[in-house]
């Protein structure tokens, strides 16, 4: 593969920090990527480049996986708009308040963070759970939406790769059952949790974020600016009955995780993460219009109304997410992945080789915008590094997967971003630029801790 073949990321990445425009940067950079591939098969590369690019973009559209994600990140506009207008969430507040459970911006956090701790099942659900349940919260105590959106995707895909009880345990082995180790793949996954040191110190540095109050960089910039930003509660929506909102989102989780269950024919690790969340998320909106007609205080047509209004208000952000699944499918057939892959050579110290890999793991999350394509391309080059150097197999597969998480935070075209902010109602700039700091400080720290465990292991 070609060096140019990391072009379009880059562009996108360039035009999204230069021009502030997340849809312009994606488009751009699909379109790059197609005019490469157009080059390489010597055609009409302008006439291409435009027929491709369009095509392409179906054909992702048209995958059923993509799809059920589409669908379901404009349907939680309808659901969010739901359980809003029908004064479920002001409720859900102040009986929070009156319980002492949330009665100070510590305990809001830590409300948040082991929401989504609990829902480790699939990372969207851990995202929306803690997003919807906290959102009024936050905007009752004066934090930013920034902050919720940090919280919530800093938690959820740390706390799913080291609980590895779900979808993404089985992703995971299914790679790694294509090859020979002295362990089991089960072993080696297992073992990885103690070496994942990138999940481990974000959610430490959660912690730290909520517990002590403290906010720095960007996100402290954003936290000041709260004051004069417009929320939920600021609009005239009066708190009604806290059933209207907890009564949806326990039919998201419960459903989801029955989903889950049942689409793995009794094994939840094996369901389908974008199967359930599209099926408890259509029941969870079924619930709240029920129970909204069944108060008489809205009809049909209002419901239908207030349903479309929510959707129209995601729009933009799903937009988003269909470029990026479309971006990453156009990369991979120009082979970006594969080449930044390839860089961290032949001829490492033995010692660096662990540590090389969670930052090319970084580097092709952050310009793919995807860590489980990022776990697909370096798995089948790590394990023959394990195989050839005997390196320890749990500590390489720690360092691959700890370093597409960690390119994932950091990736303004990445899809889970898009979904936090979707979930926290956090603009998408705002969220990669609040949380990057956090990401690139806990990333540095883990190359230390990659470093020194490979002095002293190998």
């Amino acid at each position: 593969m070609s060096w140019y073949s990391i072009l379009p990321p880059l562009i996108a990445i360039l035009i999204v920090f230069w021009r502030k425009e997340v849809i312009m940067a994606l488009l751009v950079a699909v379109a790059s990527s197609e005019f490469l591939l157009a080059l390489q098969g010597n055609g009409n590369t302008l006439f291409n480049t435009f027929i491709n690019t369009i095509e392409r973009v179906v054909s992702v559209a048209s995958s059923p996986g993509n799809s059920r994600i589409l669908i379901f990140s404009i349907l939680i506009g309808a659901l969010l708009a739901y359980i809003r207008e029908s004064g479920g969430v002001a409720a859900t507040v102040n009986v929070l308040m009156n319980k002492g459970v949330a009665k100070s911006k510590r305990q809001v956090g830590y409300l948040t963070m082991f929401s989504g701790i609990a829902v480790f099942i699939e990372s969207n659900l851990s995202v929306l759970t803690a997003g919807i349940l906290s959102r009024g919260l936050f905007d009752k105590f004066k934090m930013s939406r920034a902050r919720l959106a940090y919280i919530i995707d800093s938690t959820s895909a740390p706390v799913c790769i080291l609980i590895l009880l779900n979808g993404w345990g089985a992703y995971i082995l299914g790679l790694l059952g294509n090859y020979e180790l002295s362990e089991s793949a089960v072993s080696v996954l297992w073992g990885s949790i103690g070496y994942n040191f990138y999940a481990i110190i974000t959610l430490l540095i959660v912690f730290y974020t909520i517990s002590f109050d403290k906010v720095h960089g960007p996100l402290k910039k954003a936290e000041e600016q709260v004051e004069y930003q417009k929320t939920e509660l600021q609009e005239e929506v009066t708190g009604t009955k806290a059933r209207y909102m907890l009564v949806p989102l326990l039919t998201l989780i419960g459903s989801m995780v029955g989903f889950m269950y049942w689409s793995g024919n009794g094994d939840i690790a094996s369901g389908s993460g974008s199967k359930s969340v599209l099926y408890a998320t259509i029941l969870a909106c079924v619930v709240a219009y029920l129970l909204m007609v069944s108060s008489r205080q809205f009809t049909h047509h209002k419901l239908v109304d207030i349903g479309f209004k929510g959707m129209g208000e995601l729009l933009p952000l799903v937009a988003i997410v269909l470029l990026s699944l479309t971006l990453g499918a156009s990369l991979k057939d120009l082979g970006t992945g594969t080449f930044v892959a390839g860089l961290v050579g032949d001829y490492l110290p033995i010692y660096l080789v662990v540590p090389v890999l969670f930052v090319t793991g970084a580097v092709i999350s952050f310009t793919t915008g995807t860590s489980w394509g990022t776990f697909a391309i370096l798995i089948p080059i790590g394990v023959p590094l394990i195989q050839a150097l005997g390196l320890p197999p749990s500590l390489v597969i720690a360092a691959i997967l700890g370093g597409g998480v960690f390119g994932d935070h950091c990736s303004p075209i990445s899809d889970t971003s898009a979904v936090s902010a979707i979930a926290s109602g956090c603009d998408l700039l705002t969220h990669v630029k609040t949380q990057m700091p956090y990401a690139l400080f806990a990333g540095g720290l883990t190359f230390v801790a990659y470093l020194v465990t490979s002095i002293i292991v190998l």
